[in-house]
């Protein structure tokens, strides 16, 4: 038995299989994660466009590869890049080769905030694909918005962009769904496990406060009582030692804990609850924040030898769109390795601001926007190939691109609808998908 409680495969499965929201399939294989960051200025945006001649569209990235997200970053940078060479190869945009301005926002609203100001003012791009962090994204979101630069966030999850779509004045979109949607899915997997009593810890920021709420709804309206729902436990994103927050956050006696943290800070967070002595014989459920594929390594072992974190078990956005073989075959001949979660959605992002530029026949951020859904939801010809979409656009008619991720279908708020991967972390310290809930 782990420290941090052992799912049991059959029940979890059951869960997934009478779980109100529909089934899918839709697996993201694990990645190895790494990849060459950029050179950066100080503001997190590259000294020269990474790719194209500048003369084009000019697109950029804003995307964690330092900070407290920097491991789930990783996929994301790597896969921007890696769609702008596809495109660039069959032709560009509008008769042009397409630029890429990579950006660190360094998992920081105020690095992130200053890069994306560069990257409007500066770099003029007309899109950005970003950001990952839902603080950083909302910050960036009214310089977009501002600026007239369509801002497409590959994994930023905090339902509160969907009350403030009106805000950013349709120069916002994501192409992972929102937290309204997972936060009830780990709810009804907590539930299905019997848990009746829960409690819960999160980074106090737009992610983890917007995640909580969803989830304290969702889970008392299945039945089950939250115990701190009076006084919740907030952590600093900036905190060094949480070992107070940890024990608050196992008091109360629950049957198990919902954790939406980030994985350096919530590492520590888990770390300090075993050390304490408070976690022992408590599950641990977390959502998309928390992977990486070294996670059990940062959480360390214990005094028995095992992996601390052995048994936890989570949701994160999984991909099951019809571009899905297209795009990891161009992933795995590329760079050699599967791929990694959340690529797919940055894929996609991208994806969408080429296919609408080249719609619009503009390369700014206002033609963008005025043919973002269109491109995504049709009417027009269903493509999985963002080659075969530009050549349909060039020749005047319509797409209805089908993504990677999943079909993007973009509503009036920027939303899509997608699946969830349902994950835990096995006694070798690996991460195994052994369910998934649409």
């Amino acid at each position: 038995m782990s420290n941090l409680g052992s799912p049991d495969r059959i029940s979890l499965l059951k869960a997934v299989a009478v779980a109100s929201l529909a089934l899918g399939l839709g697996f993201v294989t694990a990645a190895c994660q790494e990849t060459e960051t950029p050179q950066t200025t100080s503001s997190g945006a590259s000294p020269s466009p990474a790719i194209g001649d500048g003369k084009g569209l000019k697109l950029g990235s804003l995307l964690p590869s330092t900070g407290d997200l920097a491991s789930l970053g990783q996929p994301m940078i790597a896969s921007v890049p890696l769609l702008v060479e596809t495109v660039n190869q069959c032709g560009g945009v509008n008769g042009a080769p397409v630029t890429l301005i990579p950006a660190n926002d360094q998992t920081d609203p105020a690095a992130g905030t200053e890069a994306m100001t560069k990257l409007a003012t500066v770099e003029k791009v007309a899109g950005v694909v970003g950001s990952f962090a839902s603080s950083v994204s909302m910050a960036a979101g009214t310089i977009a918005a501002r600026n007239k630069v369509m801002l497409i966030s590959p994994g930023s999850t905090s339902p509160e962009f969907t009350k403030k779509a009106k805000d950013f004045q349709g120069f916002w979109a994501r192409t992972a769904p929102s937290d309204t949607y997972q936060a009830p899915a780990l709810a009804k997997l907590a539930y299905e496990k019997g848990y009746r009593k829960m409690s819960t810890i999160v980074i106090n920021n737009d992610y983890g406060v917007g995640f909580e709420k969803e989830f304290v709804k969702a889970f008392k309206g299945l039945g089950g009582t939250v115990v701190n729902e009076a006084k919740p436990t907030r952590y600093d994103p900036k905190a060094q030692t949480l070992k107070t927050e940890a024990a608050e956050a196992f008091s109360g006696k629950p049957d198990a804990v919902v954790a939406a943290m980030y994985g350096e800070t919530g590492s520590l967070l888990l770390k300090s609850a075993y050390e304490q002595g408070v976690s022992k014989g408590i599950p641990i459920l977390v959502p998309d924040g928390m992977y990486a594929d070294d996670l059990a390594v940062k959480v360390g072992k214990g005094t028995d030898g095992k992996f601390i974190a052995t048994g936890l078990l989570g949701t994160i956005p999984g991909a099951s769109g019809n571009a899905l073989a297209t795009f990891t075959k161009i992933w795995e001949d590329k760079l050699k390795r599967p791929v990694g979660a959340y690529a797919a959605h940055s894929w996609d992002a991208a994806a969408l601001l080429v296919l609408a530029a080249q719609s619009s026949q503009s390369n700014t951020g206002e033609g963008i926007q005025s043919k973002l859904r269109e491109v995504a939801n049709g009417p027009g010809e269903d493509v999985t190939d963002v080659c075969k979409g530009l050549e349909l656009l060039r020749a005047g008619k319509k797409i209805n691109y089908q993504g990677a991720s999943g079909n993007v279908d973009i509503d009036e708020n920027g939303d899509v609808l997608g699946t969830y991967d349902v994950w835990t972390i096995q006694e070798d310290g690996k991460i195994a998908k052994i369910g998934s809930v649409k």
